[in-house]
């Protein structure tokens, strides 16, 4: 099938493709991606670029329907999570391995790995909007917005238990805490059984059950949002001497990640709210 390859999709996968693995050849070539935030980044990119490929090989075989999954949620659900994965390194990497003034070849590929990365995210970005169901259409539901929403409320809880430190010994904090474990749990079943077709099997109201999942995570991360900076900074000013790894900057990090997915929540429950009881005649 060689329209997985001509087709504007197709494209912006080749592209991907060819940009992430730009943008990790450069980066092992100089060497410097010591560390958890380097390890991160160099991660990113080479599971991108490898799962990207497969998505394109199994296209352009057709092999994708002897899969046991809906296909088109997974490669939706991938695409979106891809985008997040290459727009986190893009900003990580070049904000942790480039200072100073750049005249040496090492900080000249660093910055063309960089570049590469951000016009990877663009790739991805684009293959997410041609892939995006059109208003009404639920055939795909992690290609709708409810659906992409999921996959960023699951990416930044994750970024948000990378950044947990110490929280133990607080009420407050330990509250918080599950209110993350919990909500991410729950998004990332409803991931799991979308692209493993197994929604059908739960004997509730699937829509409706969304809704009221999405109003009840509404609330806790609303109490999250208020608990964790009130136990975190009250009494603690920003240190002087606080590099990326400080424990105040961490909480700083949690706190804006927390409303973060309180906005994505609260825009998640306005859109399946209007799916499921607004829907046009």
């Amino acid at each position: 099938n060689l329209r997985a390859l001509t087709s504007w999709v197709g494209i912006a996968r080749l592209s991907a493709v060819v940009l992430s693995c730009l943008a990790f050849s450069l980066v092992a070539s100089t060497g410097q991606f010591w560390g958890p935030y380097g390890t991160w980044c160099m991660f990113s990119w080479c599971f991108c670029f490898v799962v990207t490929l497969l998505v394109l090989l199994l296209e352009l075989l057709e092999l994708y329907p002897l899969l046991p999954l809906s296909w088109d949620d997974f490669t939706a659900a991938f695409s979106m999570l891809a985008a997040l994965m290459v727009f986190t390194s893009s900003v990580v990497y070049p904000a942790t391995f480039i200072s100073g003034s750049c005249s040496s070849s090492q900080c000249a590929r660093q910055a063309v790995a960089t570049a590469a990365s951000c016009l990877c995210f663009l790739a991805y970005a684009v293959e997410v909007s041609l892939t995006r169901a059109k208003p009404g259409d639920i055939s795909s539901f992690l290609s709708t917005v409810p659906g992409l929403l999921k996959v960023f409320e699951a990416y930044v809880a994750c970024l948000i238990f990378s950044l947990l430190d110490a929280y133990s010994g607080k009420p407050g904090l330990m509250w918080c805490v599950a209110v993350y474990s919990l909500c991410f749990i729950f998004t990332l079943l409803i991931i799991i059984f979308t692209i493993g077709r197994c929604l059908t099997y739960i004997p509730c109201p699937l829509e409706k059950m969304l809704v009221g999942y999405n109003f009840l995570a509404l609330l806790m991360y609303l109490t999250a949002t208020i608990l964790w900076p009130l136990y975190s900074f009250r009494g603690q000013g920003r240190p002087q001497h606080c590099g990326p790894s400080c424990p105040w900057n961490k909480q700083l990090g949690i706190t804006f990640l927390t409303i973060f997915n309180l906005i994505a929540y609260l825009v998640d429950l306005v859109y399946s709210t209007r799916m499921v009881f607004f829907r046009a005649p």
